[in-house]
């Protein structure tokens, strides 16, 4: 089978040609979920382009009534999530359900850890007041994370989060993406469908997901794509404009937030450049030039992907088969 990476129409990451990658990509869905032995799949569509262009994949290759479009909404997600959702399986034709998760996670404590791992940073912090995580700028060394708040009075502050807090936080809320694919494999059992995962190449590459949560899949139908590339597949397969232009968010936390001020430190077209180059070999003044960037800025932003690349190579690995491979699994 000819390979994502072939089908470029240019020595750039954000080419590609539509016609061909679709109909290779229906052919993989089409072959794994046939191997797979399931009727169909389920995809969590949260409104962002990603989940959007691997549903509208998925009911091109095995017809919209086999593409089960579950929306999870939750209360710190973006208003409209899940009525961007609904639009778009309208559009593919596709069943849709709707499954709040903040329930479940009330239920679960998530709030409470997030509550009380904020208050170690700041101690006034009130349940309610939006919040978010934020990245340093990058340097090419250690990355220090800070946590904004919103006061009652609209203002914003922001102070340095130490280690602990930070996992505290960050393990709270990576409950929300576990409890959704809880929920995916719940309706894929209950339909004999296999999940579809959302991940794109950045993604993927570089170990921006949850382990046991949006990590989790079956099939990956877009993990080859860069996200400029999905782009450009939503425009194609002519997804409703608020789903193929809407910018990318990480979906968290309730303060408004991008990618690039949480986890990759650069706006996603340069960010797509910049893993290229640096999984290609391709010399940083070289790339430069295409990013906008001084080829210092690119060596320094080749040294963060190897190392977060090498940092986040555990949500990659299998279980580890301790005394042999035998057993009941």
């Amino acid at each position: 089978m000819t390979r994502i990476d072939e089908l470029l129409t240019e020595d750039r990451p954000d080419v590609l040609d539509p016609a061909a990658t679709v109909a290779l990509l229906h052919e993989g869905i089409v072959d794994a979920v046939q191997k797979l032995g399931r009727r169909g799949v389920v995809v969590a569509v949260s409104g962002g382009v990603d989940s959007g262009v691997v549903a509208g994949l998925c009911a091109g290759a095995l017809g919209a009534q086999r593409v089960m479009a579950l929306r999870l909404p939750e209360r710190n997600l973006s208003e409209g999530s899940s009525d961007l959702g609904l639009q778009l399986a309208q559009t593919l034709g596709s069943p849709t359900v709707e499954e709040p998760i903040s329930p479940v996670l009330e239920a679960l404590g998530c709030y409470r850890r997030q509550d009380d791992a904020i208050r170690e940073v700041f101690p006034e912090y009130e349940s309610g007041w939006p919040y978010k995580l934020v990245r340093s700028e990058p340097t090419g060394g250690m990355i220090v994370f800070s946590l904004v708040v919103e006061r009652p009075d609209g203002a914003h502050e922001r102070r340095r989060v130490r280690s602990a807090a930070y996992r505290a936080i960050l393990s709270a809320t990576n409950m929300k993406q576990r409890v959704r694919k809880l929920i995916e494999y719940t309706w894929a059992d209950k339909l004999h469908y296999a999940v579809a995962g959302t991940p794109n190449l950045l993604e993927y590459d570089q170990g921006f997901f949850v382990k046991g949560g949006d990590g989790l899949a079956d099939v990956k139908p877009i993990a080859g794509l860069y996200k400029q590339q999905v782009f450009t597949l939503a425009r194609y397969l002519e997804l409703p404009a608020g789903i193929s232009e809407r910018m990318p968010t990480t979906e968290t936390f309730s303060l408004p937030q991008s990618q690039e001020e949480f986890y990759f430190g650069y706006p996603y077209e340069q960010m797509d450049m910049l893993v290229w180059g640096q999984r290609n070999g391709i010399a940083a003044h070289d790339v430069a030039h295409r990013t906008g960037l001084d080829a210092e800025t690119v060596g320094m932003a080749y040294r963060e992907i190897g190392h977060r690349r090498s940092a986040t190579a555990y949500l990659h690995a299998p279980a580890v088969m301790i005394g042999g491979t035998g057993g009941d699994g």
